[in-house]
């Protein structure tokens, strides 16, 4: 635990009190009646009740939705299986600017639905939603469909055998088995929509604000650093709250499983129901994620003099761009690629020691190290990007000219990722396996080596990514500590949609079709990996 502890301790508690202390301190003296007034407002206690029951409802209908696609990911083999999975997860890249434009073309004034039907969902809570769904489709399929796809089908057979329906033994016997890893995906889901920023901000219009677009209002706009401080800490709370009853509920229902090779549970589907289940998954994709991006990629093309490649090319000067960047919007594609790599490996690193640390259940202080691991997807990232620029700014970590800062950030929350993956997994381990192998005579390394990594090799890989895939499109605080002369491409993409003028909008959406064919290609690869043991990623 010494590790995570000390990284979380450096690049988050520190930035997070420090800038909130800035809200906060008069004069040396804390001005704790701040809090009641901030939180008296009307206002705010709008923001707040419409922040709690649009996350409720996001998650819920994301997991009502991705459910079905989980299983048949884990359960059927069908041609096409890795390039859907890759596609499914590239939405979690993307950044919120750029998917809520995308939504707006589908939803909004001019859009898909309104030519078809007149239909118009934008400055609505129901655009929110389905973005919401939109980008966590692919946290439920992996997180839950990971461990799906390795428990062993005899199980439930079994309890078909001895009399149970198809319906009673899913419930008694799969349904038990998936819980650690359907809430360990609830919960990310959950974060995710709770801290909602861009997706809120542009589909939602002035009617609707999370506490992540008040607090970047109140920062950047109102100047209003004691409010921001206040709820910045209400965000803060709510989150860790929350992680602590996830993490009693988890405890009170983990239980050994038997893992199998996830090659041996996939068979092609069977049947009018199960064809027609892959075939209702196939839609869902196809409505839900391939449309918004190819709204992208239509937009990318679709210049004045007709559709050409015109805003690619115009990505590779500086002064196209003006006054944006110091170098070609087209670098970002390498710095985002080097960033993410060197964020995924940091990430890999403290994830793995935490979750490892974590198996073995030592007590209320590894418990509770459990919920504030994922404490960074709760909090602000206003608030951090805020936090690294007044704190990392003195030696030995004066680090804000240094290109470790932006890998770092990102890192942060691709940690809670890499536990949340692995842990499940990691849990269902039964520990008479690593007994039986240090009673003849393996070390605790060798037994890691033996028993362990073969068993999460496949979520160790599904971890690298997923962190990876959050790197590449970190926006909130990496905007405000990437350099001009080293822009990432979510950065570089929210430029040039600030700026007025076709040109601008036109890059935006060639950068954005980039970094979607990036990362498909970057998943596309992962899905292809095997092992002796684990089979199909």
């Amino acid at each position: 635990m010494a590790v995570p502890v000390a990284f979380f301790a450096l690049f988050f508690a520190y930035p997070v009190v420090a800038i909130v202390g800035r809200g906060l301190r008069t004069d040396g003296v804390w001005q704790f009646g701040r809090i009641g007034e901030v939180l008296s407002r009307p206002d705010i206690l709008g923001v707040l009740w419409f922040t709690t029951w649009q996350a409720l409802a996001s998650t819920a209908l994301t997991l009502l939705i991705a459910l079905p696609g989980a299983y048949v990911f884990a359960r059927f083999d069908f041609p096409g299986k890795n390039l859907l999975r890759a596609v499914v997860t590239v939405p979690f890249v993307l950044p919120t600017v750029v998917v809520g434009t995308a939504f707006l073309a589908v939803l909004g004034r001019g859009g898909f639905l309104d030519e078809l039907w007149g239909v118009r969902l934008d400055t609505t809570v129901w655009a929110i939603l389905l973005a919401h769904v939109f980008f966590n489709y692919a946290v439920v399929v992996r997180t839950v469909g990971g461990l799906w796809s390795q428990l062993d089908p005899r199980q439930e057979e079994a309890a078909r055998v001895l009399g149970a329906g198809r319906l009673a033994a899913w419930r008694r016997v799969t349904l038990p088995a998936l819980a650690p890893a359907v809430a360990a995906a609830a919960l990310v889901v959950f974060l995710f929509t709770f801290t909602s920023f861009g997706v809120v901000q542009i589909l939602g219009g002035p009617a609707y604000s999370t506490l992540e677009v008040e607090i970047y209002r109140q920062t950047a706009q109102l100047l209003d650093l004691p409010t921001a401080a206040v709820l910045t800490l209400v965000q803060f709370a709510a989150v860790g709250g929350i992680l602590a009853v996830h993490a009693w509920t988890v405890r009170r229902r983990e239980t050994a499983l038997k893992l199998v090779d996830p090659a041996q549970t996939a068979r092609p589907p069977r049947g009018f129901g199960q064809r027609a289940l892959l075939g209702g998954v196939l839609l869902t994709i196809l409505l839900l994620i391939v449309v918004p991006l190819g709204v992208l990629v239509e937009r990318s093309l679709d210049t004045s003099g007709g559709y050409g490649f015109g805003f690619y090319r115009a990505l590779q000067s500086a002064d196209a761009s003006g006054s944006t960047f110091l170098v070609p919007p087209l670098e970002a594609i390498g710095n985002s690629l080097r960033y993410a790599l060197v964020a995924t490996v940091i990430a890999l690193v403290i994830g793995g020691l935490a979750a490892a640390a974590l198996t073995r259940r030592a007590g209320p202080l590894v418990r509770g190290f459990d919920a504030l691991l994922m404490l960074p997807l709760g909090v602000s990232a206003v608030t951090v990007g805020f936090g690294f620029l007044i704190t990392l700014d003195e030696p030995p970590f004066d680090l804000r000219t240094s290109w470790i800062l932006v890998p770092l950030a990102q890192a942060l929350v691709g940690v809670p990722f890499v536990v949340r993956t692995m842990l499940p997994v990691l849990r269902a381990v039964d520990g008479r396996l690593r007994e039986a192998a240090a009673v003849l005579g393996a070390s605790p390394l060798r037994a890691w080596r033996e028993v362990d990594l073969p068993l999460v090799r496949r979520a160790l890989l599904v971890a690298a990514g997923f962190a990876f895939a959050v790197s590449l499109g970190e926006f909130g605080a990496t905007v405000f500590i990437a350099r001009p002369d080293n822009p990432t491409l979510p950065v570089a993409v929210a430029r040039l949609l600030g700026r007025s003028g076709e040109l601008s909008y036109g890059q935006a959406m060639a950068l954005s079709t980039i970094l979607m064919l990036v990362c498909a290609v970057s998943l596309l690869l992962l899905e292809r990996i095997r092992t002796d043991r684990s089979g199909e990623f």
